[in-house]
């Protein structure tokens, strides 16, 4: 670095402020979770949050691989604190301002203290993270821990909230100062715009490729032509849905209306069901599949359910929907076979039309007439079909505890009765015969 920025900044301490979220902003988020999911004593976490809150952090010195603040327990007694980050290699710096000197809006994003995300994934993706991850912050303390204790924790907690106000402090730490880094952006940019003959061209980073743009009448001329560029690739699926930010926040008191179980378990099941969706939609001619219908909201409810909410948020949806405890179980297991038209089959007591009644009487024969074919019932001789009662949609078995239901899309769901109960017990099949095959004690073990 050079001296035009100093190596050091320190930044004066901030106010106690009880009722304040700690990160307001991505960045500063992910600087939490580098804490949170690393810190092996939450107890200690959760103290140093309070250390934080109560104004006990003094003023904060940033310099290039570290944090350093005074920070004092209960009883005043004031401990040296100091967490560690690991600088980016000139490489590495070399490969993270490539990156940000390419995109215009990347600067003016910086610019406007704020960290695009897209140069963050752009950086992970070429080996270079930006922000911290499990085990990045290195926390040392004359307290005597060895892990992180409360102050660092809380040193960890303040940080967050000039984070959010300026986020060269993380630049900062990696080991570059704001005025360096917006020089060398600025050249670099300047260099990349510049024509390969000119002399700001001649040597940078675009130097040789004789890239010099195209006017604006050329490639309008080559969208009528059809000759347009090929889209750029689809985005990378991460391996797990992301973690939403905790609601822990140990305010003096919520509002009285406000379940914050409830708020972040609907977080968890919105991100996890939003990475489903992704891989979806990432998956191989996903366009050519049809879509299955929006979820109604009873339908979305069981599928909250299912999704593992605690006994207060499953007693809430099922009250939501007019089901009791006993019900909504009956609907988490039946969605667990089969999602919405599981649910259906359980729920939805319909009568088939003539056209529809035809044709499950046609593969009712026909599952019978080719039994010894048939998929999960190889032992069935042609001809030995069940005798099936119907009622509706629902075939049920004279003297057993058997029944097949068929769904509204055309697949057959074997159910059991237990206790007075039908219960839904497996997937769907086409076939009525294998469906009822599933039900034979032999196929249950």
């Amino acid at each position: 670095m050079s001296t035009r920025d100093p190596y050091e900044k320190t930044f004066a301490a901030l106010p106690p402020d009880p009722g304040r979220g700690f990160a307001r902003t991505w960045w500063g988020h992910a600087w939490l979770r580098a804490l949170e999911d690393s810190a092996l004593d939450g107890k200690q976490v959760r103290q140093g949050r309070q250390y934080a809150r109560t104004g006990a952090v003094g003023a904060v010195s940033v310099r290039p691989g570290g944090l350093t603040a005074v920070v004092r327990d209960r009883d005043g007694t004031a401990h040296r604190t100091d967490v560690l980050v690991q600088e980016f290699t000139q490489a590495q710096w070399d490969l993270l301002l490539a990156l940000a000197a390419a995109e215009s809006g990347h600067i003016a994003a910086l610019l406007d203290q704020e960290v695009p995300p897209e140069l963050a994934e752009d950086a992970a993706a070429a080996g270079v993270e930006l922000l911290p991850g499990i085990g990045d912050l290195d926390p040392r303390c004359d307290c005597g821990e060895w892990d992180h204790c409360p102050h660092t924790a809380a040193l960890c907690y303040q940080v967050a909230r000039l984070l959010d106000q300026d986020p060269f402090v993380l630049l900062l730490l990696r080991g570059r100062g704001e005025r360096d880094l917006l020089d060398e952006l600025e050249e670099r940019s300047t260099a990349e715009a510049a024509p390969p003959d000119s002399p700001a061209g001649a040597g940078g980073a675009g130097a040789g490729t004789g890239d010099a743009g195209i006017p604006a009448a050329e490639a309008y001329a080559a969208a009528d032509r059809g000759a347009l560029p090929p889209l750029p690739p689809l985005p990378r699926l991460p391996q797990a849905p992301g973690q939403p930010p905790t609601l822990d926040t140990e305010a003096e008191a919520a509002p009285a209306d406000l379940d914050v179980d409830a708020v972040e378990f609907l977080a968890r099941a919105a991100a996890s069901q939003a990475h489903r969706l992704l891989a979806q939609a990432l998956a191989p001619a996903h366009a050519e599949r049809a879509q299955p219908p929006p979820l109604t909201p009873g339908e979305d409810a069981v599928r909250l359910t299912a999704e593992g909410g605690g006994s207060r948020v499953r007693s809430r949806l099922s009250a939501a929907t007019d089901r009791n405890r006993a019900a909504m179980d009956l609907a988490v297991l039946a969605w667990g076979f089969g999602a919405a038209p599981a649910l259906a089959a359980l729920e939805d007591d319909w009568t088939p039309d003539r056209a529809t009644l035809a044709r499950a009487r046609a593969a009712l024969a026909a599952a019978w007439a080719d039994a010894p074919d048939a998929p999960g019932a190889p032992d069935v001789p042609a001809g030995a079909a069940p005798e099936l009662r119907r009622v509706r949609a629902r075939w049920t078995e004279p003297g057993t505890d058997r029944q097949l239901r068929l769904g509204r899309e055309g697949r057959w769901w074997p159910y059991r009765r237990e206790a007075g109960r039908w219960i839904p017990a497996g997937p769907s099949s086409a076939d009525p015969a294998a469906a009822l095959a599933a039900l034979d004690p032999a196929e249950e073990t």
